[in-house]
């Protein structure tokens, strides 16, 4: 057969996977590893996709999506997040992930680099080799509380650097950016003339200061930013997200979006209609939920003395286990899967700086938060005292 384009085995599998894929073949597992809600989806959303379905509106849409959803999704950004931006700037796309693909396709080539999170999601890099682009890590240190090093920043800049990524509220660690970060990442940016492309999926899970839009900021149309119901709405296999580009981009987009999916699922179109212009309860208590989960785990954790990353958004712990792991945190999480029945993603899957740390998704009964992190491996002896800092 034919062999397949040379850089194609450069890119990397998903860690979140692999262990998922492995729980799928063990009894009783405890689930903690896929950053699935486990809230329900509200019932005026079913509805509406149902209503859809049941109208026959299962036909092509404009390649931007249909004009009630792009509407109501201008009218959200301007309210909640402070973007100022026309219909044309906005472009449905299949989850946040085609979005974060498409920003990444129309702003480098082969050969070129892009500034990645370090931590940062799995798909930065993925994307990146597939186009044959080059992801340069930038490390997010606990020292820093896992913020960007600017000076770092600095010094990894070459004449092939066409984009930095960033994730605030970041997953796979937690860390909500402020505004003077952002404003900092904004005039770094400038000074290289970079593209900034910013995933913003967990918008609505910023616990101790509130989410702030980098485009909200941008003077000079050089943001593109990926939103998604996903998380937001319980809507993940709905696949449902938007991107929100620069000005002047219109036709360019219309085309990108044709060639890759041409428009999203028309019903589920419709829910996400009813989810951004509806009721907001089961949101109000999907957030609820999960700022209660966040107490549940991190006293367990301080109490057991097992050091945390006090997370300040998403529904997400960052948990060191490098006391147990051995120097190889991808075979203890198999390992501990296969022993323990305990899903949960190692941190090694989110960049080279994950290792010795492991991501513990939230999103899940108080019950099986506690059982779960309750068969982690106890740590070395602490004093109190030390114990006591662990959530620092």
């Amino acid at each position: 057969m034919p062999s397949l384009a040379p850089h194609i085995s450069s890119v990397p599998g998903s860690g979140i996977r692999r262990i998922y894929l492995l729980a799928q073949d063990v009894d009783n597992v405890i689930s903690l590893g896929v950053g699935e809600p486990d809230v329900p989806i509200a019932p005026h959303i079913a509805a509406a996709a149902k209503q859809a379905w049941d109208d026959d509106l299962t036909n092509y849409t404009a390649n931007g999506g249909i004009p009630e959803l792009r509407a109501a999704i201008v009218e959200k950004l301007g309210r909640e997040n402070g973007i100022d931006v026309g219909v044309e700037q906005v472009w449905v796309t299949v989850g946040a992930t085609q979005g974060i693909h498409a920003a990444m396709g129309l702003t480098m080539s082969a050969s070129d680099e892009v500034l990645i999170p370090d931590p940062g999601y799995t798909i930065f890099p993925m994307n990146a080799r597939m186009m044959d682009v080059t992801p340069v890590p930038y490390t997010l240190r606990p020292d820093r509380g896992f913020l960007p090093d600017l000076d770092e920043l600095e010094t990894l800049v070459t004449d092939r650097t066409r984009a930095i990524i960033i994730n605030s509220p970041s997953n796979p660690i937690g860390v909500v950016f402020s505004e003077q970060v952002l404003r900092d990442l904004l005039a770094f940016a400038r000074r290289h003339d970079l593209w900034i492309i910013s995933d913003e999926v967990y918008e609505y899970f910023a616990w101790n200061e509130p989410h702030v839009s980098i485009a909200s900021l941008d003077e000079d149309d050089r943001v593109f930013t990926a939103f998604s119901l996903s998380k937001t709405y319980a809507m993940t296999g709905i696949r449902i997200g938007y991107l929100v580009s620069p000005r002047g981009m219109e036709t360019t987009m219309r085309s990108v979006q044709e060639a890759s999916v041409s428009c999203v699922n028309t019903p589920g179109q419709y829910a996400a209609v009813a989810a951004i212009t509806g009721d907001q309860q089961l949101l109000a208590d999907a957030r609820e939920h999960y700022r209660k989960n966040i107490a549940v785990a991190t006293g367990l954790l301080a109490e057991r003395g097992i050091r945390f990353l006090q997370p300040g958004g998403t529904f997400y712990l960052w948990v060191d286990v490098s006391y147990d792991s051995g120097g190889d945190v991808a075979a203890w999480a198999e390992s501990f899967l296969l022993r323990e029945h305990v899903a949960i993603a190692p941190g090694s899957a989110f960049g080279r700086s994950g290792e010795g740390w492991i991501r513990v998704c939230l999103a899940a009964t108080e019950a099986d938060i506690r059982e779960g992190l309750g068969r982690l491996p106890s740590p070395p002896h602490l004093p109190k005292s030390a114990a006591k800092q662990t959530g620092s």
